[in-house]
């Protein structure tokens, strides 16, 4: 069984969240949803693990935004 990795794992996460924010400049309200839809359904793609994905949905859903991740609130 493949587990979720729910800690730290991003190289550069600051830069990446930087990048994210940046992709949204300029957006309207529904582009901006339509966007990270897109990149959603790429990353899950990438990961291609059902069990993986199953597991993550669970935990957004569960946490309501509160996961073991990093959270980019402080930053926003």
């Amino acid at each position: 069984m493949v587990k979720l990795i729910t800690t730290q794992n991003l190289s550069q996460p600051d830069d990446f969240y930087a990048e994210l924010l940046e992709n949204h400049n300029d957006l309207s309200t529904e582009d901006s949803h339509a966007l990270n839809a897109r990149l959603v359904l790429l990353l899950c793609n990438h990961i291609g693990d059902h069990e993986v994905l199953q597991q993550a949905l669970a935990a957004a859903r569960q946490s309501g935004g509160h996961s073991d991740l990093p959270s980019t609130a402080s930053r926003q």
